[in-house]
């Protein structure tokens, strides 16, 4: 349960949230006068829980480098209902503690497992029947937000890697599909977490409506 604090100084009205009993709410941390209850005993509701899209993805994380991006696809495989995370190559995994508190109990709700080589990994779950869709600004690849985008009967393996590198160009070769986001920024790529977070809700859910809007 939270309460919502205001500063009362005319030249501040600095406003924030804290927990019930956060005794550091007491005090305006932008000008340190004492601060006033505006709003007592409010929650963060959940979001109900979603029916669980077919067919299942799994995503492989090929040597993400950042723990906090480890940490918020954990929450984003949460949230969509992935089946299965595959962490490859430098990606951390929940044994460390700061990916724990990344993901913030998420690491405890989806199934995941350690890999040291991403490829052989990848080939491997291929041979298995998985589809191999990576995620990469690659010459091969289309763009993931079209409605041309069937999903498979097989189950779909996600493939992100690193932050800076890319994808594995080994793992791009086996790879069914590659999508690209679109871009109209001098930067020309989004953060992992945040691009990871975008494919799985359009894959899972955007596809998913149009095919029962269609149905």
């Amino acid at each position: 349960m939270f309460q919502m604090y205001q500063c009362p100084q005319p030249d501040c009205r600095f406003r924030f949230p804290a927990e019930i009993g956060d005794a550091r709410a007491a005090i305006c941390p932008r000008c340190h006068t004492p601060t006033q209850i505006v709003h007592a005993s409010f929650h963060n509701a959940e979001t109900p829980l979603a029916t669980s899209p077919a067919p299942p993805i799994h995503a492989l994380l090929d040597n993400i480098r950042s723990i906090h991006n480890v940490g918020s696809m954990f929450r984003t495989a949460d949230g969509a209902g992935l089946a299965h995370l595959y962490l490859c190559g430098i990606t951390a995994t929940p044994t460390h503690p700061k990916l724990a508190k990344a993901a913030l109990g998420a690491h405890e709700t989806i199934p995941w497992s350690y890999h040291p080589n991403g490829w052989e990994t990848a080939v491997s779950l291929k041979n298995q029947g998985y589809q191999l869709w990576a995620l990469e600004a690659d010459p091969r690849a289309t763009p993931l937000l079209t409605p041309a985008i069937t999903l498979p009967a097989a189950p779909i393996l996600l493939i992100v890697g690193n932050e800076k590198a890319g994808v594995d160009p080994a793992i791009l070769d086996e790879c069914d599909h590659i999508y690209t986001l679109p871009m109209h920024g001098h930067k020309n790529s989004l953060n992992a977490a945040v691009a990871f977070g975008i494919a799985v809700y359009h894959l899972l859910y955007v596809n998913l409506t149009k095919e029962e809007a269609n149905a």
